[in-house]
């Protein structure tokens, strides 16, 4: 169930890598570094819709497996309405204050208009990303998630191929870039949806049922509100060290954007094994099959801890090859360098992490993880740039950061 949903995460990741690939070989390192630092103020942004699609995930999953269609019908229709309403919200927050959050973090002046341009126009079409993020939830909770992997595969092409017209073709700049981004969202959003509404299932989409039910959605968001207030304050977080990175350069936050997007190939899957040990607990749950509930908890961290010894290894022996492929300048490569060595050794600790971290959130109960996240992830990265950081004399103790907190986050699931 979860190799669709890593299939899917690496091929989001491929295009967002696009991305970045085109802007810094065709525009420069700078369009490179706006481009890369819009990425923790977006997520700070959306976070909280995030959380939403993974309270809709676990509440459709759990009556499916109870085998109650009438309230898997509702929690869809409902699911779907919240996230409209998020996403309306979203484009018009972002659109207002994407500028004030990357003065906020210490944007470089020659890099702060490209920085503005990008996530401006990013907000323009994020409701096709939050409509979505909330289908996919849904297709997943039914162990559908090769579908998912098919439009996220649509979406990929349509990036990659707009990435080359808008940028190389029309030198449209950072500006291309987001559009294509947006665009290609759209055709994910399009296609998910019109399989639900041709779906003969209990997931199945009518959109004149499309509401919020007042108690459905109160169980959605008593669910996924933990998860959603731990995206965004995790994002704060993100966006202190991101603040942090801006303050040591434009090439530094060149090379740290372009290490970024190779992180998103342990990241994702890692994040993606975390949705399969959701959706399978929860079903299981549902059911009341508590014996496979058990062990899909070892087979999550087995997956993961393999998965993530062999890619850091891997990527680490490639570092030079693959952040040439971003960008010529040599200080850009040697700060992405600096974090993939800090990075990529440790990477089995937030495995360990995001998978107990999901399964428990299977069972209904997204406090605990949501604590743990919130004391590793964010409260301790926040004590350290505060109080630690000033000890060192270099970026290295922004970089050495992830992986002490990984492994603390890591502890503590354990120890729950």
């Amino acid at each position: 169930f979860a190799l669709p949903l890593i299939f899917g995460n690496l091929l989001q990741q491929m295009y967002n890598t696009a991305d970045s690939i085109i802007v810094g070989n065709f525009v420069g390192s700078n369009a490179l570094a706006a481009v890369g630092s819009s990425g923790s103020p977006i997520y700070l942004l959306i976070g909280f819709s995030q959380g939403l699609a993974v309270g809709a995930g676990v509440v459709v999953s759990q009556y499916l497996g109870a085998g109650d269609h009438k309230e898997t019908r509702e929690a869809v229709h409902t699911s779907l309405a919240i996230a409209v309403v998020m996403g309306l919200l979203l484009t018009v927050g972002g659109v207002a204050c994407g500028r004030a959050l990357l003065v906020a973090m210490n944007t470089p002046t020659e890099v702060l208009a490209d920085a503005v341009t990008y996530i401006r126009i990013y907000f323009g079409g994020v409701l096709f990303s939050v409509v979505y993020n909330m289908t996919a939830g849904i297709l997943n909770a039914a162990g559908n998630s090769r579908r998912s992997l098919v439009y996220l595969a649509w979406a990929s092409v349509t990036n990659i191929v707009l990435d080359l017209v808008f940028i190389v073709g029309l030198r449209m700049g950072v500006a291309g870039a987001a559009i294509a981004t947006d665009l290609s969202q759209l055709v994910s959003c399009v296609l998910s949806l019109r399989f639900l509404m041709k779906s003969e299932d209990a997931c199945r989409v009518e959109l004149s049922a499309i509401r919020l039910h007042r108690k459905m959605a109160g169980r959605i968001i008593r669910v996924g509100l933990p998860t959603g207030i731990q995206n965004m304050v995790i994002s704060f977080s993100n966006v202190l060290v991101q603040a942090s990175v801006n303050s040591y350069g434009a090439a530094a936050m060149a090379g740290f954007a372009a290490y970024m997007k190779i992180d998103g190939f342990n990241i994702l899957p890692v994040s993606s094994i975390s949705m399969a040990a959701t959706t399978f607990v929860g079903q299981n749950y549902g059911a009341g099959r508590l014996d496979r509930v058990k062990r899909s908890v070892w087979v999550t961290l087995a997956i993961g801890v393999i998965y993530t010894l062999c890619t850091g290894a891997a990527l680490l022996a490639g570092q030079d090859a693959i952040l040439h492929l971003f960008t010529a300048d040599e200080a850009v490569v040697t700060y992405g360098k600096l974090a993939m060595r800090w990075f990529c050794p440790f990477y089995f600790l937030l495995s360990i992490l995001h998978g107990l971290a999901g399964a428990v959130r299977g069972t209904g109960a997204s406090i605990p993880p949501m604590v743990v996240l919130l004391v590793s992830l964010c409260l301790f990265r926040v004590v350290w740039i505060q109080f630690l950081l000033p000890f060192f004399s270099g970026i290295e103790g922004v970089f050495i950061l992830y992986p002490v907190s990984w492994g603390l986050g890591a502890l503590l699931m354990i120890l729950y």
